[in-house]
């Protein structure tokens, strides 16, 4: 197949394009106003707070579970070794 030149340079001139737009340096993120940054930052704290003490409450829960299922039934005795 005989193509003539420009058929065989727009691809190319396409590809250098969609690669240069896509290396385009991004705007800067707007600034952050401090009292609000202050603000998001109690409250994440405040969530850790709450989730470490759920957490170490189902993990107490967790092993009263286990101590329970652990120690045998009254009047049934266990065989030592």
């Amino acid at each position: 197949m005989n193509a003539p030149k420009i058929w065989k340079i727009i691809p190319a001139l396409l590809v250098c394009g969609a690669v240069g737009m896509a290396s385009a340096k991004l705007p800067p993120p707007p600034p952050v106003d401090p009292a609000k940054a202050e603000e998001a930052k109690m409250k994440a704290a405040e969530t850790a707070k709450k989730d470490a003490d759920a957490l170490g409450k189902a993990q107490d829960r967790a092993v009263d579970r286990y101590k329970k299922s652990k120690t045998p039934a009254k009047g049934v005795t266990t065989a030592k070794k």
